[in-house]
């Protein structure tokens, strides 16, 4: 009985509490054989060591820790009895003690069982809250984020003047009108997102759950109880497919094993279902209400981002004495360690049974919360190109302004008048161009949306889809994005003997003959006596064959039995496997093709089925599961039949090649199946005697139950006793078929100008073939590798060597690929932006969005992200347009994506033709804006410069309400649906869509040809119109008027490329309206007038000075030098 640790300091109710007859050799040996780990665990948790503190506090913890651990270490067993026997009041005393000395900023947390109000009050309401707003903060934020666009301040600005009687011209509602419909709009928009956000919040936090409760009676002892009222230290009971509340320590499931599946598809993306396991003590209680009479305690650590990490104990300070003659047994503190095997995190779905958990973190503490960034808000860069030049709009206005005070040599009050033509001139920055360019967003949206060869694509960002005609760089993860993450088993290599794909069945023969022959070696697989096919001559001189055959069966039974699946029977009886990695599916499915079959498996016991129908069961002792640090995974199996104990490994060759014993084929092989494209992975075993694994076993728990560095020293403990000489059974390679389509999508790309880069968590031999497979490098072209960097001097030769080579591939490792950014990061991102693929390995999530964001920051160019696991998700979002592909991975990158889409090849629609002409027509489209709120303005400064530079206005009310609305915005909205070239050139032809890239379209030079035509076209108007000039003022509003109209209205159809029934119809609805309106409007204009044929020669006169010549020009040009496009047609 050494191995029970001493009487802890227990609870002060409890000091009077016997010990068993221990004779006093006993006690002299437990005293000096103190489990120092236990002891260890319970001194660190009770006085709740800061292993996350800073500064001073830390170093005292760390020295009192490391002399605690040196104590008993030496055995000094004396002093901890004196602690012991100090008595209970003491011990509490201590604790309060070190519990006030703790760090204030210490999170880490003991938590009773049925702990007080008090108590439970100091931690985080268990509330969901995505809210951005509330009834404060809506109304002043929401001004905030409009006003930041300089556009609405310059309107807010305008509208505000107006209530200044010197200031005033024309109605108050033409200026203040438009503004406040745009903020109306926006703010409704807000107000009803948040609205919606609210009520999903209010039904996660009303979502009722079982709490258990002590009650005297022997009835029910749950309550119902909403989630948002739980509280750390509850007891929650969830059913199957019940969401969990909060992060809790899992203690009791309805399975007997103490296990239970949840779904984590919300929380890492990942769609596979995930074991977890039960604290031991609290599953072997006899039924639920036990829990509640526990004297128990949880020590958890300060709530951290990492799900995959949790560091913690579950102690049980004075369990139910059971007498033996009437004298209590022992009682002590049992402590066993937590890891996140036992804790179900928030945000996760119990998939099977019922569960019953222990609250340790709620609301803002836990993992899904922690790990929910707020990703900034994208903007276009469109939107800051037009925002640049509404300022140099207003600088316009301001010149225009200043210059005709200046003209009437600042006379009399010319400040005022100054702003008076300010306010004048507004027009020229039309407000109507952010409702026009938000209402094209919303189309382009909805046409993407709508697509039909591209079902399933969703625009999750609407204010995006310009920046899709934009891409120079995308930068694309490799599993479930270029590959399909559909595994399939394809080689197994033994050193003498291979096998393909082709040969399967010859393993299965084999494996039959081993399982069905072997009756030496496995004499319980034989249910019916000797088999005769033993007997005969010609089998017994097989030797090498039979030799062959075993060596087989056991890399089989190796690859059957080392993994994390689980057969999971569906409702209609049919078999499916869970695992966390489709290579364990693909290989548990490839055992059961050649025979041997996976039929059960719980916490502690495994049950193959061999191709003679009989059952092999192995108990499960230990499993190591599969990390991206470690890179491999283990388990410790005994057959229940011959008591034998085996450790078996799989995984990656590079840390497997140091464990296995020495061999001259691993590496070579390995190299080969790489080239083929195959992931690879090595199978090693190891036979452990009983004494062997003893001595490992009490290593280990010693490890599991420290605190501090405790997975360091367990991972210390399994190299030093099992991570050696192992004997290497095979290699197998799975192969990850490519996603459909995928190589002619590159190439198409690549010819559109788009320089690809590929990241990914694979190894170099993996990502290279699969970037020689997909066509990412071009055939006969160069791939220069770079791996295992290690100094600045190593890392400049190779960028040299770059500098010197432009157009090879780049295959770099994680590992060089850091050491350059930290070394030369400009060099770096200069030299690898001008390589046409660049291909990065073993990059973990945060390298992928650094060098997204460094592409960004340094090319000034818009990069693109493309992935589709939760691993890509900060990727996604630190790029300027994010696509996620709703994979087998999950959901995650999809909804954290811009654009979701269900396949890499749709990426060539949503980018050469959606976003090609999202651009194009939003370009032409602000342009036309601004010209028309341009001309406008060139009338009003031509008409005051005549009349005495008067700040007088030209057109006032109603005609500037319906000039920017009914008269002109159909017709220039229509814009949105023009196209220069067919969907088929564009995928044909993606040269097209590198003409977008150098954001012609809308330049300096293209705004400025805009600013001639308008300066011209509104002169014209406004001179012709003078020079006609009839007797009466009013003739010249409706004649200057009519024209400019008309004006309008032609020059949109000499903009228009390709015609569509909608423009059209706008076009001439537009023209029936305003004829329709001149006889409602009797105060602009003179009805006998407007129907004589004066009015309409003069009219057409004005019309032809001003459209004509912008004809001729555009006919010339198109001859001389046509647009691309239009070439193809």
């Amino acid at each position: 009985m050494s191995d029970i640790p001493l009487h802890s300091l227990g609870r002060i109710g409890k000091a009077r509490t016997g010990y068993a007859p221990l004779n006093d050799s006993d006690a002299q040996e437990n005293s000096t054989d103190m489990h120092t780990g236990v002891l260890r665990a319970a001194a660190a948790r009770s006085t709740n060591v800061n292993l996350k503190g800073k500064g001073k506090q830390r170093e005292r913890y760390q020295d009192a820790d490391e002399f605690g651990e040196e104590a008993t270490l030496l055995g000094n067993g004396e002093r901890a009895l004196e602690d012991v026997e100090e008595g209970n009041a003491g011990g509490q005393s201590k604790r309060l003690q070190a519990s006030r000395t703790r760090t204030s900023n210490d999170k880490s947390r003991t938590i009773p069982f049925r702990p007080g109000e008090k108590f439970q009050s100091k931690f985080p309401p268990n509330v969901v809250r995505n809210q951005k707003y509330n009834i404060f903060t809506f109304f002043p934020i929401v001004i905030y984020e409009q006003f930041k666009f300089f556009f609405n301040l310059y309107f807010l600005l305008v509208a505000l003047s107006q209530f200044v009687p010197a200031l005033k011209i024309g109605f108050i509602v033409t200026y203040v009108a438009p503004l406040a419909f745009v903020l109306c709009v926006t703010m409704g928009k807000e107000a009803y997102d948040d609205y919606k956000r609210n009520l999903r919040d209010r039904e996660a936090n009303s979502q009722k759950y079982l709490a258990l409760v002590p009650s005297s009676d022997s009835g029910p002892h749950t309550c119902s109880v909403p989630s948002s009222s739980l509280k750390v230290g509850d007891l929650v009971l969830l059913e199957k497919n019940q969401r969990v509340p909060a992060d809790m320590v899992l203690l009791r499931t309805s399975d007997a094993s103490g296990t239970c599946f949840i779904r984590t598809d919300q929380l890492d993306g990942e769609t596979d279902w995930k074991l977890r396991v039960a604290v031991p003590a609290t599953q072997k209680l006899h039924d639920d209400r036990e829990l509640l009479a526990l004297d128990a305690e949880v020590y958890a650590d300060a709530p951290i981002k990492d799900i995959h990490t949790f560091i913690g104990t579950f102690t049980i300070n004075s369990p139910r004495a059971h007498s033996v003659d009437d004298v209590p047994m022992v009682q002590v503190p049992t402590v066993e360690p937590l890891s996140a095997e036992n804790v179900l995190w928030s945000n996760t779905v119990l998939a099977a049974g019922s569960a019953i958990g222990f609250i340790v973190y709620t609301g803002s503490e836990t993992r899904a919360v922690m790990n929910t960034s707020h990703p900034e808000t994208k903007v276009g860069l469109l939107d800051l190109e037009i925002n640049r030049l509404a300022k140099i709009l207003c600088a316009v206005t301001f010149a225009l302004s200043f210059v005709l005070v200046a003209l009437n040599g600042f006379r009399g009050l010319w400040y005022i008048y100054v702003f008076r033509f300010l306010i004048l001139f507004s027009s020229i920055i039309p407000i109507s161009l952010r409702v026009n360019l938000d209402m094209g967003k919303t189309v382009y949206a909805q046409q993407i949306m709508n697509d039909s060869e591209i079902p399933g694509t969703i625009v999750r960002t609407s204010t995006l889809p310009e920046e899709l005609g934009r891409i120079e760089y995308l930068l694309s993860d490799k599993t479930g994005t270029l590959t399909q993450n559909e595994m399939e088993m394809k080689k197994l290599h033994m050193g003498t003997m291979s096998y393909g794909f082709d040969s399967m069945d010859e393993v299965a023969h084999q494996l039959a003959s081993a399982f069905g022959a072997d009756q030496g070696t496995y004499p319980h697989l034989h249910s019916h006596g000797r088999s005769s096919s033993l007997a005969t001559g010609a089998q017994l001189a097989m030797r090498g064959r039979r030799d062959m055959s075993s060596r087989l069966r056991d890399v089989v039974l190796s690859l059957a039995l080392c993994h994390n699946v689980t057969p999971v029977t569906n409702d209609d009886g049919s078999i499916t496997y869970q695992a966390s990695s489709p290579d364990e599916v693909a290989i548990v499915r490839w055992t059961e093709s050649v025979g041997l079959t996976l039929v059960f498996r719980d916490r502690t016991r495994m049950e193959l089925q061999t191709p003679a129908g009989t059952r092999l069961t192995y108990d499960i002792l230990d499993i190591f599961p599969f990390t991206s640090e470690s890179k491999r995974m283990g388990i410790v199996v005994r057959d229940t039949h011959s008591g034998e104990v085996l450790f078996m490994q799989k995984g990656a060759d590079v840390v497997m090649a140091r464990i296995v014993q020495r061999n001259d084929w691993l590496e070579e092989e390995t190299g080969n199946m790489a080239r083929e494209g195959l992931r690879t992975l090595v199978v090693a075993r190891k036979r452990l005697t009983a004494q062997q694994y003893a001595t490992f076993k009490s290593a280990h728990h010693a490890a599991s139950i420290r605190l501090d560095g405790r997975g360091e020293a367990m991972t210390l403990v399994v190299a030093e006793h099992l991570e050696h000489d192992l004997e290497l059974l095979g290699l197998t390679g799975v192969e990850d078929k490519l996603q459909e389509d995928v190589k002619g999508t590159l190439e198409l790309l690549r010819n559109g100008g788009i320089k690809i880069w590929m990241l990914t968590g694979d190894k170099i031999e993996t990502a290279r073939c699969i970037a020689i497979s997909t066509k990412l490098v071009a055939r006969n072209q160069y791939i220069h590798e770079v791996a295992k960097l290690k100094t600045s001097d190593q890392a400049r030769d190779q960028l040299e060597f770059l500098q010197s080579k432009l157009d090879c591939c780049l295959v770099i490792d994680g590992e060089s690929l850091q050491l350059c950014l930290n070394l030369y990061k400009n060099e770096f991102i200069e030299i690898t932006t001008k390589l046409s693929a660049v291909v990065a390995c073993r990059c973990s999530p945060t390298q992928k969005a650094d060098v997204a964001r460094l592409i960004r920051h340094h090319t000034k160019k818009r990069v693109c992200c493309i992935g589709d696991g939760g691993n890509d998700v900060s990727m996604i979002q630190a790029a300027d347009v994010g696509v996620g592909i709703v994979g087998k991975e999950g959901k995650q990158a999809s909804l954290a994506a811009d654009f979701s889409v269900t396949q890499f090849s749709y990426l060539t629609k949503l980018l050469m033709w959606h976003g090609r002409n999202s651009y194009r027509r939003s370009a032409k489209l602000a342009q036309f804006v601004i010209h028309r709120g341009l001309i406008i303005s060139i009338m009003q400064a031509v008409f005051s410069a005549i009349f005495y530079f008067a700040p007088i206005a030209l057109y006032q009310g109603w005609l500037m309400v319906g000039y920017a609305t009914i008269y002109t915005m159909a017709p220039v909205f229509s814009l949105v649906l023009d196209r220069d070239v067919n969907e088929d050139l564009a995928l044909i032809y993606p040269e097209l869509y590198k003409e977008l890239t150098k954001g012609r379209a809308l330049s300096y030079k293209t705004f400025f040809q805009w600013l001639m035509i308008s300066v011209y076209q509104g002169a014209a108007i406004m001179i012709m119109s003078l020079l006609l000039f009839e007797t009466e003022f009013l003739n010249i509003v409706s004649i200057s008027f009519t024209a400019l109209v008309i004006n309008e209205l032609i020059m949109v159809a000499l903009e228009i490329t390709t015609w569509h029934i909608y423009m059209v119809i706008s076009e001439v609805v537009t023209l029936f309206f305003y004829v329709i309106s001149i006889a409602f409007l009797p105060e602009y204009f003179d009805l006998d007038f407007v129907v004589s044929t004066r009015f309409a020669w003069k009219v057409a006169v004005i019309v032809a000075v001003s459209a004509l010549p912008l004809y001729i020009i555009k006919l010339i040009r198109s001859r001389v030098a046509p647009a691309a496009s239009s070439k193809l047609l």
